[in-house]
């Protein structure tokens, strides 16, 4: 599908969009064009817009985490393959983890932000049902990150920055996946990843779930645009396992914390990247100019950060996260702990009932 094609394909509105979708259809009737002066139908237009850009700013303002998943899932929202056709240039695809075979779930390439020239790791969804079902969704085989680490190794050779792009619900839990190692893969790269040494800049653009999407997420700066989340697992999945009730989705994602502001708090993500008003499906290009805005002024700081300084950052990033809850004050109220006895002290009252009760027998 091209860039022409999603212009002209209809947009698609979620549940929550019932009253945007309406003033959609009431401006689209006007400037497909009526009877009426057209004067009268201008004033009526500009009304119309004028209502829409304030509905659009009341709703996306105050997004609920479930909603918040929900356009992070639009199925018109850009994906990897769309930022890698606009965002990258003189892109050169590479292949396979030689080892199994060549994932179509996680892409790797050569190309250039700007005036860097970068290695692209990025995960890929598929545009329609053929390429959906290559990519398994956007849920990773283990020789896709295998191939990922790989073509970082190359990186590293070459001293060429890392760029990663995050969108996966999470990493393909088949039993083949199983077989070929997938927590292993996924754990050496976590490993790898923190030692790097060349400059590594991670973007979550869509969905970041579990360890699927943390596998390619460990570098020196992580960014989520607006609209996307970032969580150790999903919705569903949180609800399956609390409630064994998948409807309470929208309840495991207010819990999970996982909205771009509550990360931020959690000093989990380090930025986050603004969408256009009503969401990065409605202006793919000023989206990917905010992301290509981000990754060229990032790289531009990383590299004039000595390798050395650069690794011992990245350590004492990840040693501290957990650590957001710093005062007595920001934690949540726990029980008492009982007081632990002193052993001195118990030892004495042990000898003392032991000569008492020695006295009273004689």
């Amino acid at each position: 599908m091209t860039i022409k094609d999603i212009k002209n394909t209809a947009l698609q509105y979620l549940p929550f969009e019932t009253e945007i979708a309406e003033l959609d259809r009431q401006i689209e009737q006007l400037q497909g064009g009526t009877n009426a002066p057209a004067g009268a139908v201008s004033t009526q237009l500009r009304k119309l817009q004028v209502k829409q850009t304030e509905k659009l700013k009341a709703l996306y303002t105050r997004l609920t985490p479930w909603q918040t998943v929900q356009v992070a899932r639009h199925p018109q929202r850009p994906i990897f393959s769309d930022y890698l056709q606009l965002l990258f240039k003189d892109v050169r695809i590479l292949h396979g983890d030689r080892c199994f075979g060549d994932d179509k779930a996680i892409i790797t390439a050569l190309g250039r932000v700007g005036r860097e020239k970068v290695m692209i790791i990025g995960q890929n969804k598929g545009k329609d049902i053929k390429e959906k079902v290559a990519c398994n969704f956007g849920c990773p085989n283990p020789e896709g990150y295998r191939k990922a680490l790989a073509k970082m190794k190359l990186a590293e050779k070459f001293n060429l920055p890392v760029v990663a792009l995050i969108d996966t619900p999470g990493a393909y839990p088949g039993v083949g996946a199983e077989e070929r190692g997938q927590a292993q893969a996924i754990a050496v790269n976590l490993m790898e990843m923190s030692r790097l040494r060349v400059p590594v800049v991670c973007v979550v653009i869509g969905e970041g779930g579990s360890g699927g999407a943390l596998a390619i997420s460990v570098g020196d700066r992580l960014a989520i645009l607006r609209h996307a989340y970032y969580s150790v697992i999903s919705p569903e999945g949180c609800a399956a396992i609390l409630w064994h009730d998948g409807t309470q989705a929208p309840r495991a994602a207010e819990a999970l914390k996982l909205t771009g502001p509550e990360l931020l708090k959690l000093k989990l993500v380090d930025a986050i990247i603004d969408e256009p008003l009503g969401g990065a499906h409605r202006n793919m290009h000023d989206t990917i100019y905010s992301v290509d805005k981000y990754i060229a002024k990032t790289l531009r700081q990383l590299k004039r950060i000595p390798v050395d300084t650069l690794l011992n950052d990245r350590y004492a990033k990840l040693r501290n996260i957990g650590a957001a809850c710093l005062s007595a004050a920001d934690c949540p109220p726990t029980a008492a702990k009982p007081a632990i006895p002193d052993r001195l002290s118990l030892k004495t009252q042990l000898d003392a009932q032991k000569q008492k009760s020695t006295s009273a027998a004689k």
